[in-house]
C-alpha cells in the first residue's frame, strides 16, 4: 500500500511571505519623514525683489548673429574682450542676472537677463556691448517672469567659480 507523501502544514507554508509582509511593513514605518520647507523669508524675498510667491520680472533678451561680422583677428578679439568686461560691469551693479552662451542653432548665439521689467531700459543697457554696437549680433528683447531667486546667481557663481 503506498503512502501518501506529507504536505507541509498551512503555516509552514504562509511564514516566509508573512514574514516578508511585516518587514516591509516596518521598513516603511521606519522611512525618514522629510523635513519641512523652510519658512517664506519675507526679508529675502523684499531683497531680491520678489513677491509673496518669490517671483519677480526681468527682461531675456536674445543675442542673434548680426549682418555685419568682425572677421578673425585683433579686433574681433578685443570686441569680444570688451563683451565680456561689458558682461562683468553690468552684472556687478546688479543689472545682469544670468548670461550665457547658446548652441548657434537659427543664428541664436547668447542670452541675457536683466534685473529689469523695462524692455527700454534693457536695451540701454545691450546698447553698451561692443558686440551690438559693432554689428557681430543683434538683440531680441522678451518679458520674463521668473524666480526671485535668479538675483542670487552672480554671488553663487563668484563663490564656485575658481579665477
Amino acid at each position: 500500500m503506498s503512502r501518501l507523501p506529507r504536505l507541509p502544514r498551512l503555516s509552514t507554508l504562509l511564514a516566509p511571505p508573512l514574514i516578508a509582509a511585516a518587514l516591509l511593513h516596518l521598513s516603511a514605518q521606519a522611512q525618514v519623514t522629510p523635513a519641512a520647507p523652510p519658512a517664506y523669508d519675507a526679508a529675502l524675498a523684499q531683497s531680491l525683489g520678489g513677491s509673496e510667491q518669490g517671483m519677480r520680472p526681468y527682461v531675456l533678451v536674445l543675442l542673434k548673429t548680426g549682418t555685419t561680422p568682425v572677421p578673425k583677428g585683433a579686433e574681433r578679439d578685443r570686441m569680444f574682450a570688451g563683451h565680456f568686461a561689458n558682461m562683468e560691469r553690468l552684472a556687478k551693479e546688479k543689472k545682469l542676472v544670468v548670461a550665457g552662451p547658446l548652441d548657434g542653432v537659427n543664428g541664436l548665439r547668447g542670452m541675457f537677463v536683466f534685473a529689469t521689467a523695462d524692455i527700454d531700459e534693457a536695451k540701454a543697457l545691450v546698447a553698451t556691448d561692443p558686440v551690438i554696437v559693432q554689428g557681430e549680433m543683434v538683440a531680441e528683447y522678451h518679458k520674463f517672469f521668473s524666480t526671485a531667486a535668479l538675483m542670487a546667481v552672480n554671488d553663487i557663481h563668484h563663490r564656485i567659480r575658481k579665477k
